[in-house]
């Protein structure tokens, strides 16, 4: 079996450590047991090659062989068809973990992105906009803490759906936004706690720290 190859950016500042999306990539080959090996692109510098395999200059991307494959959501899906211990073969249950893995991507971290970004930023002025952002997560969170409260994992076993899911709330968890969902809150430390996580977490971090 060739072994896959995830590239993430050579660098990063301090406050995106351990929250680049390459964490995702690296957790679900961690949790699959896959052989990968970790390539590095210039992070001030983003040249034609970069943009040749990530239309948008970002990261990751993960080659399978002759195929590059963007987007940590895309990704995911493309290891679980490689691991059952990703998602299940049961039609069903696959189609329960493909809807939760979209619902974490579009419906939980469209709401929460935004609302993130005002907190890295600092900016805490109580306007109109700022405002909308607060309401529109916090519906989202309510739904979600009514789901999470009566399940382990979203569809099942642990999936892919838990992965990205986790690591949408995890952002949120990081500026206290889980104070009032604290099914979401256990839901996050039961992830987390997850052996292939912690040493997911360890190893981004280490890597970035390695080019200071």
């Amino acid at each position: 079996m060739t072994d896959l190859i995830l590239t993430t950016f050579d660098w990063v500042p301090e406050m995106p450590r351990g929250y680049v999306r390459d964490l995702r990539v690296r957790w679900a080959l961690e949790e699959a047991g896959l052989p990968y090996r970790v390539e590095s692109v210039p992070f001030r510098t983003r040249g034609v090659e970069h943009f040749s395999h990530q239309p948008f200059g970002q990261v990751p991307w993960l080659t399978d062989g002759d195929r590059s494959i963007f987007e940590s959501g895309a990704i995911l899906l493309h290891l679980g068809e490689r691991s059952d211990a990703l998602m299940p073969a049961d039609p069903r249950r696959r189609g329960e973990v493909i809807e939760w893995l979209f619902a974490a991507l579009n419906s939980v971290e469209m709401a929460s992105l935004p609302w993130s970004l005002y907190r890295f930023a600092g900016d805490t002025e109580d306007t109109p906009g700022r405002q909308g952002l607060e309401r529109f997560l916090a519906a989202r969170l309510q739904h979600l803490e009514s789901v999470l409260g009566g399940r382990e994992w979203l569809a099942g076993g642990f999936s892919i759906a838990d992965i990205a899911m986790a690591d949408v709330l995890r952002l949120i968890d990081r500026f206290d936004g889980l104070v009032d969902s604290p099914a979401c809150r256990d839901y996050v430390a039961r992830a987390t706690a997850r052996p292939a996580f912690v040493k997911a977490h360890a190893d981004q971090l280490a890597h970035f720290a390695a080019a200071d």
